[in-house]
């Protein structure tokens, strides 16, 4: 296919599809003509990559690079490629305290104490584990540090939805759309999950407080 329809097919501009050719993101096509290049399905799986990095990801151009360059090494685990796309993807928060950090190191501490306890194979000093420790020391800034109490019922909740998440991502045997999944997932999943969690929540207090005067 020539480069119009590849626009026409993914909806990204052509003037976008050659930024993303001189930036290293997208192969170029195959020359047919000085003036012409054609293109294949893998230059719209890889424009769907991108998009998702991009779009709901949210990454920079140099982020996208990296997971494309993971994407790319044929000699890189499945495992190690999907965590770099999953690291790109987690939120980074301000834990909102002052001063040299008690809380945020006692809440690392707690995170390294779950992942140990709960057999996690997760490195503890990943993006998500420093994602949660802020989340805690948070919590305990505002007075709410005994909600770390609940952290393993979570845990157990996370693990359940961690493995339905990798029974749908497996469903995929191209690298590209395997990675696009896991963002997609993440990102969208974790929007979802939340919007389920309240729906839960509306659930459970009409079973306990429902019922008062």
């Amino acid at each position: 296919m020539r480069i119009g329809e590849l626009s026409r097919r993914t909806g990204v501009s052509v003037p976008t599809i050659k930024y993303y050719v001189r930036e290293g993101l997208l192969p170029a096509g195959q020359l047919t003509s000085p003036n012409q290049a054609a293109y294949e399905e893998t230059h719209v799986r890889r424009l769907r990559l991108i998009r998702a990095l991009l779009d709901v990801g949210g990454l920079s151009v140099a982020g996208i690079r990296e997971v494309i360059a993971a994407v790319d090494d044929p000699g890189r685990p499945v495992h190690d490629m999907l965590g770099t796309a999953a690291d790109r993807v987690v939120p980074r928060y301000d834990d909102g305290t002052d001063g040299p950090g008690e809380r945020l190191a006692a809440a690392r501490e707690t995170v390294n104490a779950l992942v140990e306890r709960r057999g996690w194979r997760g490195h503890a000093d990943a993006p998500a584990a420093e994602s949660l420790a802020i989340a805690l020391a948070a919590l305990d800034n505002v007075g709410h540090g005994g909600f770390a109490e609940v952290l393993d019922d979570y845990a157990a909740a996370a693990e359940r939805v961690a493995r339905a998440d990798l029974d749908y991502v497996s469903r995929n045997v191209v690298r590209e759309e395997l990675v696009e999944s896991v963002v997609v997932g993440t990102v969208l999943g974790d929007a979802m999950f939340a919007a389920l969690r309240r729906l839960a929540h509306a659930d459970a207090s009409d079973r306990v407080f429902g019922t008062e005067a």
